[in-house]
């Protein structure tokens, strides 16, 4: 039995040793043997050479050439890598897993036909103050939505999960990851899976570190084209595929109908204020929460709205262009931000 792990890669010098090494030191099946696959958007700062030196040390471990540097080629060049494998393990680049990932996800896997993908809790590390304003953020309900598998806190059923395992099987029901989306092609293919019958299970029992961002910039086009990809992914399926993805449009739509209703009457421009007062109080509790200190506390009072605003304009963006306009995504909107 096999278990191919593809790690989509570009430029990640300084995670890209320990994402292996804790892959390595993984418990594993008795039964299985393990290939990884770094599939590398042609990295320029050293990546490549560190991961050559490793696989003298782990002669398992490959280098596959992703000359289009998009996220969901890499995917798909890594499963096409595997071999007659059983089991594909996909692990960000920055995703550090706990030694009982692997296992665990097998071990769920075997026990649970109806289960298709498994996937376990992100720990959010940071290497600045502004990336651990964000990782808080990026944590909590408020920030991310009710449901969301950043947020979970019990093993259960979800709609998608991070660094997630499948049965090779899989794939060659469903097909592949979607290469036209540059970004949630994630999202898109575990919608696949759900509107085929299989479930997707989260297990809190485990658990990967994850190194976020470190700058407001990054984030804010992060966010944008989420929401903006979000919109393409549902037109391909002709559905919603989560009610909490239209709460970040709703509010940016509303944000920008305030100012119109400011010169149509004071009244209805002070009741229209209402939803604003509640969100600016809810901003304020969940950032206490998360940073009490003076100075944090203003800079997550400020992450909040930058991640609903992006994901929302984004959204706005792709329902004109994709839906009104009938257009194809923008070149512009092809760039992953880093």
């Amino acid at each position: 039995m096999k278990i191919t792990v593809v790690i989509p890669c570009r430029n990640e010098v300084l995670y890209i040793e320990d994402c292996i090494h804790a892959i390595y030191n993984c418990d594993l099946p008795a039964e299985a043997n393990i290939e990884v696959f770094v599939v590398d958007g042609m990295s320029d700062d050293g990546t490549r050479d560190k991961v050559e030196v490793m696989s003298s040390r782990y002669p398992s471990l490959g280098i596959v050439d992703n000359v289009k540097q998009l996220t969901p080629f890499a995917f798909n060049l890594g499963i096409y890598a595997g071999q007659n494998t059983d089991f594909i393990q996909i692990v960000g680049a920055r995703h550090i897993l706990s030694a009982n990932y692997i296992l665990n996800c097998f071990t769920k896997l075997q026990a649970d036909s109806t289960t298709w993908c498994v996937g376990g809790k992100i720990e959010n590390e940071y290497i600045n103050e502004v990336g651990e304003v964000i990782s808080r953020a990026m944590g909590t309900t408020f920030g991310m939505g009710l449901g969301n598998f950043r947020t979970l806190e019990k093993s259960g059923f979800t709609d998608t999960v991070t660094s997630p395992m499948y049965p090779y099987w899989v794939f060659e029901k469903i097909g592949f990851f979607d290469e036209e989306l540059i970004r949630n092609q994630d999202d898109d293919f575990n919608f696949r899976v759900t509107s085929e019958g299989g479930k997707i299970f989260y297990d809190n029992d485990i658990s990967l570190k994850y190194y976020v961002r470190g700058n407001f910039k990054g984030l804010w086009r992060q966010f944008f084209q989420y929401g903006y990809w979000k919109v393409y992914v549902n037109k391909k399926h002709k559905a919603i595929t989560t009610l909490r993805q239209l709460v970040p449009p709703a509010f940016a739509l509303y944000l920008t109908l305030l100012i119109p209703v400011f010169f149509i009457g004071e009244t209805l421009f002070l009741l229209s204020l209402i939803p604003l007062v509640g969100y600016i109080i809810l901003n304020i509790v969940f950032s206490l929460k998360a940073m009490p200190s003076t100075r944090k506390f203003f800079h997550t009072l400020a992450t909040f709205p930058l991640l609903h605003i992006s994901y929302g304009l984004g959204y706005l963006k792709g329902l004109v262009e994709f839906i009104l306009l009938n257009k194809k995504p923008s070149e512009s909107q092809k760039r992953l931000s880093r």
